[in-house]
């Protein structure tokens, strides 16, 4: 049997879990700014560079993360079948 860190799968899936760890942490933060930048032109005026702000903000908040939540239930659901455990289906 290989070890766990020279495993290729196993290495792989670290690196993947990492990825998918940053790119979390990116996407929201990218919702966070959106958000905030929102409530700034609500209480003072959407100027196009706010609205600009925004919208993009929310797009690749959404091209980062939705992959990011993907990826991140697959890492967990390759784990669980690893260990034995159910899927939870």
């Amino acid at each position: 049997m290989t070890a766990p860190s020279t495993d290729p799968v196993l290495v792989r899936r670290a690196r993947i879990s990492k990825a998918v760890s940053i790119g979390q942490r990116l996407g929201y933060a990218l919702f966070a700014i959106a958000t905030v930048v929102f409530f700034y032109g609500l209480a003072t005026e959407y100027t196009p560079a706010l609205v600009r702000i925004i919208v993009g903000g929310l797009l690749a908040r959404s091209a980062v993360l939705a992959p990011a939540i993907v990826f991140g239930y697959a890492v967990k659901a390759a784990e669980r079948e690893e260990q034995g455990l159910p899927s939870g289906h």
